[in-house]
C-alpha cells in the first residue's frame, strides 16, 4: 500500500478526533506562527495539515494567506467540511511535500507537525528540504515538530524517526538558524502521552533556491 492509499484508509475509515495526533487547538504550533514577526497576510502553509485544527486557529487568529498540503484528499475534505463557509479562504492542495511544487520562494511560514518524522528515508528528507528551500523566501520562518527521542516508535502503523532539537536541526542543516525549540507533551484522545520536539528555524538569506 502506497503512503497515499495508507492515509486515505485512515480518514476515510477513522473520525478526525478519533485519531492520536488530534489536537482541539493547536496550542504549541500557533504560538511559534505567531512569534514570528510576519503580517496577518503573510503565505502561511501547513505542510501534512491534513484535517488538523491549526487551519482553524490561523482564521481565528486574523491571518489570510493559507495553504493547507496533504497526501490524503479525504482529510482535506474533512477540514473543509468542519469550516463550512470558511474554507473558501483557504487553499487546498492534495499533494506530497516532498514534491510540492508551488512558484519558488513563495512561503513566508512553512509548518509541519507531524509529517518529517514519517520520512524514513534519507533520500525522502533529502526531498523534502530542497522542496522547503525552493518554496520559502529567503530568511522565511520553519516550524517542524516530530516525536521526541523519549517518543513512540511507531505512528498510525507507519515507523518513524524520532528526534531532539539538535539532531532535527542537524537533519535541516547549515542552511537553517535554530531560532528556538521546545518539547511538548500531547495529550492522545485515548489518555495517552507522546512527546513531541518543535523547531523554529529561519532560512539563510542565501539558502533559498538551493
Amino acid at each position: 500500500m502506497s503512503s497515499r492509499e495508507h492515509w486515505e484508509t485512515v480518514y476515510r475509515s477513522k473520525a478526525t478526533d478519533a485519531v492520536s495526533w488530534y489536537q482541539p487547538h493547536a496550542v504549541q504550533s500557533l504560538a511559534l506562527i505567531q512569534a514570528t514577526p510576519v503580517p496577518l497576510d503573510a503565505h502561511i502553509l501547513d505542510a501534512g495539515g491534513g484535517a488538523s485544527t491549526l487551519v482553524d486557529d490561523l482564521l481565528d487568529a486574523g491571518y489570510t494567506n493559507i495553504t493547507v498540503v496533504d497526501l490524503s484528499a479525504a482529510a482535506l475534505v474533512a477540514a473543509q467540511t468542519r469550516l463550512s463557509a470558511r474554507a473558501a479562504a483557504v487553499t487546498w492542495l492534495a499533494a506530497d511535500v516532498t514534491a510540492l511544487d508551488l512558484p519558488p520562494q513563495s512561503v513566508d511560514v512553512w509548518h509541519d507537525r507531524a509529517v518529517f518524522h514519517f520520512l524514513t528515508q534519507f533520500e525522502d528528507r533529502r526531498a523534502y528540504i530542497r522542496t522547503l528551500l525552493r518554496t520559502v523566501r529567503p530568511g522565511g520562518h520553519v516550524i517542524v515538530a516530530t516525536f521526541a527521542e523519549d517518543g513512540p516508535e511507531k505512528c498510525s502503523g507507519l515507523p518513524v524517526m524520532r528526534y531532539s532539537a539538535g539532531t532535527l536541526h542537524a537533519e535541516f542543516g547549515d542552511a537553517f538558524t535554530l531560532v528556538t525549540h521546545d518539547r511538548e507533551t500531547h495529550a492522545t484522545p485515548f489518555g495517552t502521552t507522546q512527546e513531541f520536539t518543535y523547531c523554529y528555524c529561519r532560512v539563510a538569506a542565501t539558502a533559498a533556491g538551493a
